[in-house]
């Protein structure tokens, strides 16, 4: 099993809690940050532009993701035009439909060719990137962000669509392919096996890679120990 340090996939930390943030942000390893909506809601994030402008305070020397909201595509536009003023580091997430399923990729193809940084999201299927990539081809840089999470959800391998999404956009040297929602750091080494460019990964996901090659026989008696003292806590009797 390789180490951290060799792996070729880039990890960027998930998430939208600013300790979490600035502690990662102090990590080498961390190569860069993505959020959304959902994890800002979830972080009592009440005021989007504040909480990003103090962000990039700190965060000013690695990527950083930063999501329209709008379901509107002019709307979009404007939140998406206004974002990319915030920093040269900072990439717009532009879904790759809005909520009625109409492709977002005129839009997209009208921020790229203003050299605006992108980051395509919430893409499932290898036609979806077939789909948007091209739009992308005047951004100066560009994600793809396919939840493999979300595939293997639905009982499906995400491997073969993430290997095929790699092969396709060996043609579009300014895409990187971003392995998204990933459910256990074993996707972290399958990411990494096949060429995978980044990696998101949540905060409390990244608090589990002390574990990474950890002796399994010493896991199993620690989660042995774990089960007696919790039986102990609890005061169970028979």
């Amino acid at each position: 099993m390789k180490h951290l340090a060799e792996l070729r996939v880039k990890i960027f930390a998930d998430g939208a809690e600013k300790a979490g943030i600035l502690e990662l942000y102090r990590q080498p390893w961390v190569r860069g940050f993505t959020t959304n909506p959902t994890l800002m809601r979830k972080a009592g994030v009440a005021d989007y532009r504040a909480f990003a402008k103090e962000i990039l305070r700190v965060v000013t020397d690695r990527p950083i993701s930063f999501e329209v909201f709008s379901d509107e595509f002019e709307e979009m536009e404007r939140q998406a035009r206004e974002i990319a003023t915030w920093g040269d580091n900072v990439y717009v997430k532009i879904p790759i439909t809005n909520t009625r399923a109409a492709t977002s990729r005129e839009l997209v193809e009208r921020l790229a060719s203003r050299r605006i940084k992108l980051n395509l999201t919430a893409l499932l299927t290898l036609d979806q990137v077939k789909h948007i990539a091209p739009a992308l081809k005047h951004s100066p840089a560009a994600y793809i962000s396919v939840f493999a999470g979300r595939i293997a959800d639905t009982g499906r391998d995400p491997v073969p669509v993430m290997r095929e999404a790699v092969e396709f956009l060996k043609a579009f040297p300014n895409i990187e392919l971003i392995w998204a929602s990933p459910r256990e750091l074993l996707n972290l080494f399958q990411a990494d096996a096949i060429g995978c460019h980044i990696i998101t990964i949540t905060h409390d996901m990244l608090q589990k890679l002390s574990l990474i090659g950890r002796d399994l026989e010493e896991y199993s008696l620690d989660t042995v120990k774990m089960f007696h003292q919790d039986a102990l806590k609890a005061g169970f009797e028979l």
